[in-house]
């Protein structure tokens, strides 16, 4: 079997099985948070944090409650990493640097699992466990609650209420997450990844001299790595590493453990406002584009230029020999269109348009199919972009699900696309423009430019992959990323829950001849060539000082 052939091979098993998942997994997610009944287990939950979840919140009162308990998850897991040195079970690890300590606190906790450090090195059992293990399941909750509460925003009207928050974590996390996650950690188990707590110990010689290894929790943590799109592995080499991601058959399971939530949440979605059917226009949108980066993607590695590359068949540098270019191809796209940030392969090593595509993914705003939670409202804000320029075009007051989409709306919208190119634009404009910063690339020239531009793109975009060839663990790096990771993450949830609560106010427009049919394919159309166009115009100038200008060199 040729190399090309596996890869579309797997990449239609994933399809078929992402199928079969969506429509339970999505009508269940929509079950959990439409119930008006608490399990046992969560009201236990519910007395120990002092927390109604009967009570209605407005979207002020929803940000409030993310924000506060965001504050409460950076500030222990701060405190986690710096009293490491005298925490039990930390391998005889030292506790961590100030700065190192603030921008892997602010990593987990933003769902990013930006990794400065060597993770085999650098944290113990009980920080990864009771830490960055839990911040795994919180952290995707969050998402999927702000998610929740937009979704609501479209479903409700004349009512500026969305929900509970509280209620939404606790059911995200006890009803979602870790069913998902405990099943996920017995199948990878079961194909070799490794689960214990074991110390240091020597597995053999290598070039001379004694090699080491750590055990740990692998499989529960790299279960909720995956299907939570957090991304922080275990170890350095993330999921290229055996212990990781052992088989061919894990590395695709991890990839669909990746999407499976995020594309099923668009069920969700129309299962709440009550048409399926715009469930589907919206999962189609994402599909489209997810598919169209796989195929490039694909075209891109496997172009043979030289015969270095034809005797190897494709471009193998950087990649996972067990897998295949066409896996890594598969995981690369997977990994950057959603805010997951996990790896099987090492970005930097692409070509110079492949690693352009990995870039580009992420500065779509991560919607294809993107993170669980983030992926749908960022999505559903561009849907409102799309609904808005097609209400220009006709000279009509843009709707979009029963709901006006006015000035209040349009600028909250805006704001939403606008903060996270600004702040990957400004922090790679100012790394660059300072003597030191430009020190920690490996590579000069277009590529060099590449590795800052990817590393701010994705802790804005809150992915948490890089692009390898960067030292990033300086105080200005571990810094600068921190708050565009903090910006990035919490400052879009503000434009979306102020949008939401906009649309919950309104009372729902009835139908005409001269609305936009936002379920049918020509939407979809709409909305795909909105979300380029807007992306290319925002990021051309710089992609063309790196990616571009690299992969036309050579």
């Amino acid at each position: 079997m040729g190399p090309v052939l596996a890869g579309v091979l797997q990449l239609l098993a994933l399809i078929a099985a992402l199928a079969l998942a969506y429509i339970p997994l999505g009508n269940y997610m929509a079950t959990v948070y439409s119930s008006d009944k608490h399990w046992r287990v969560e009201k236990w939950v519910y007395k120990g944090i002092g927390a109604n979840p009967d009570t209605e919140m407005t979207w002020s009162a929803y940000l409030r409650g993310v924000l506060a308990f965001s504050a409460v998850g950076v500030l222990f897991l701060y405190l986690l990493m710096r009293l490491q040195g005298v925490l039990p079970g930390s391998l005889g690890f030292s506790s961590v640097d100030p700065a190192q300590s603030f921008n892997t606190a602010v990593s987990f906790v933003t769902n990013t699992n930006w990794q400065s450090y060597y993770g085999e090195q650098t944290m113990g059992h009980v920080v990864q466990t009771a830490g960055l293990a839990v911040q795994n399941f919180v952290s995707a909750a969050v998402g999927m609650a702000v998610a929740v509460a937009l979704v609501r925003g479209f479903a409700r009207s004349r009512t500026g209420e969305l929900g509970n928050f509280w209620s939404d974590l606790v059911r995200g996390t006890l009803r979602i997450l870790v069913p998902a996650a405990a099943i996920a950690a017995i199948v990878l188990v079961a194909c070799g990844v490794i689960q214990n707590f074991s110390g240091i110990h020597e597995v053999g010689q290598f070039m001379g001299g004694s090699q080491q290894w750590n055990g740990g929790a692998v499989a529960s943590q790299e279960a909720i790595k995956e299907i939570g799109t957090n991304g922080g592995g275990y170890f350095n080499a993330n999921s290229a590493h055996p212990f990781e991601n052992p088989t061919p058959f894990t590395n695709l399971f991890e990839i669909f453990l990746i999407l499976v939530i995020p594309f099923a949440l668009t069920r969700t979605f129309g299962v709440m406002v009550g048409s399926v059917k715009q469930g589907y226009a919206i999962l189609a949108t994402m599909a489209t584009i997810w598919l169209g980066f796989v195929a490039l993607m694909m075209w891109t590695e496997f172009a043979h230029h030289g015969p270095a590359f034809q005797a190897a068949g494709g471009a193998y540098e950087g990649k996972e020999v067990r897998f295949g270019v066409g896996a890594s191809s598969i995981f690369a796209v997977s990994t950057t269109l959603t805010s997951t940030g996990a790896v099987d392969s090492f970005h930097s090593s692409f070509t110079g348009l492949g690693g352009g595509i990995t870039m580009l993914g992420m500065m779509l705003g991560e919607i294809a199919p993107g993170g669980v939670g983030s992926g749908l409202y960022g999505m559903l804000v561009m849907a409102v972009i799309a609904v808005f320029i097609a209400g220009l075009m006709v000279g009509r007051t843009p709707e979009y699900l029963g709901k006006k989409i006015g000035t209040r709306e349009i600028k909250l919208a805006a704001c939403y696309i606008l903060i996270t190119p600004a702040l990957v634009l400004v922090f790679t404009a100012v790394s660059m423009a300072l003597p030191t910063p430009p020190h920690s690339m490996l590579n000069t020239g277009a590529h060099g430019f590449s590795e800052v531009l990817y590393a701010f793109t994705s802790a804005s975009n809150n992915n948490g992959s890089a692009f390898a060839g960067l030292n990033a663990n300086t105080d200005w790096f571990n810094t600068m990323t921190g708050l565009a990771m903090l910006l990035g993450r919490f400052l879009p949830m503000v434009f979306v829950l102020a949008l939401a609560g906009s649309l919950a106010g309104q009372k729902p427009v009835p139908v005409t001849a001269g609305t936009l049919r936002t379920e049918k394919p020509l939407f979809t159309g709409l909305l795909v060539g909105a979300i380029v166009i807007i992306t290319g115009l925002t990021y051309f100038p710089a992609l063309a000082l790196g990616p571009l200008a690299e992969g036309l060199a050579s």
